[in-house]
């Protein structure tokens, strides 16, 4: 009995561990996803400046905010800078799976996104996240010597776990506040050209869809239509207390030329749009009120008769 409470303990624990692990990683919606350290000629900021910049990215299908988290920098053994991201900016809120950009220029007077620390061009570059309780969400190492001018130590595609260098070739592009992999081409879209480059297959298989739904349509419409038929027949032949389908047959029940239909038709179109009144015998008419405008008054186009003297 005691081996039974013991296991049961245990399992619960080991339950409680793994979901608070599986909590702890799912509230780190936002992560460091791109950093460039030396600027020469890549992306200004809103002062016309080329400066190091570091991109965050919301991982997440929905809204995170920044305000009150912190970005912090080392370069130095036991030299970290610290940046508190203001609140009160709007543009701190990071909609669903899109990017920030922060300038590590220096002047935090600048607005924002300006950070109160530099990037070391020649030395290794710690960089981490921080939420508003202090807690690290993420962080990155940029090792020293790893990148040229205008070159950036991104992750291969958001939120992937693999990093990379970034400009060292037409493929791989710096991508500020953008997607880190861009793609610029369709591979089935090249594939179906490669196989039919005039299109001969797309317009027979278009034509197939479409003369193929027509068909389901009037068989659909057919077998509703003997359903119908049929049923209208035994409820008259029940009505009239005949039960020989030949002689229903030569008197017609529940068949009726298409007028009839018509006319039915149109009165359960007429009675839906109330176009008739309630009563019989009494004419409705509706007032009908409408805001006055000269700009729609007859009386200004109508010219005045010139004065005979």
């Amino acid at each position: 009995m005691k081996k039974i409470h013991i296991g049961i303990f245990l399992s619960l624990a080991l339950m409680l561990v793994l979901s608070s692990c599986g909590e702890q990683k799912s509230n780190s919606k936002l992560l460091l996803n791109e950093v460039l350290v030396i600027n020469e000629s890549n992306y200004q900021d809103d002062y016309g400046i080329h400066s190091a910049w570091i991109e965050i990215f919301n991982k997440s299908y929905g809204s995170a905010d920044l305000a009150g988290c912190y970005l912090k920098c080392s370069s130095q053994p036991g030299d970290t800078a610290s940046y508190f991201i203001p609140k009160g900016d709007i543009l701190t809120v990071v909609k669903p799976r899109q990017h920030a950009l922060f300038w590590a220029d220096g002047e935090p007077r600048r607005g924002t996104f300006h950070t109160n620390f530099k990037l070391d061009a020649k030395n290794a570059n710690w960089i981490g996240l921080y939420d508003s309780g202090k807690k690290l969400l993420d962080q990155v190492t940029v090792p020293a010597g790893t990148l040229q001018a205008n070159q950036s130590y991104a992750r291969v595609s958001d939120a992937s776990e693999e990093w990379e260098v970034k400009g060292e070739s037409n493929d791989k592009y710096v991508t500020p506040s953008t997607n880190n992999k861009t793609i610029d081409s369709n591979a089935k879209m090249e594939k179906f050209e490669e196989h039919d480059s005039v299109g001969i297959g797309m317009a027979i298989s278009a034509m197939s869809v479409v003369f193929s739904g027509l068909l389901l349509l009037f068989i659909a419409f057919y077998v509703v239509g003997k359903l119908s038929v049929s049923l209208s027949k035994r409820n008259a032949m029940k009505a009239k207390g005949i039960t020989d389908k030949q002689e229903a047959k030569e008197k017609q029940l529940g068949q009726a030329p298409g007028e009839v239909f018509a006319a039915i038709a149109m009165a359960m179109h007429e009675f839906q749009s109330d176009v008739h009144d309630v009563e019989d015998t009494v004419l409705t008419i509706t007032r009908v009120k409408r805001s006055y405008s000269p700009w729609s008054s007859k009386i200004y186009t109508l010219r005045e008769t010139p004065h005979k003297k």
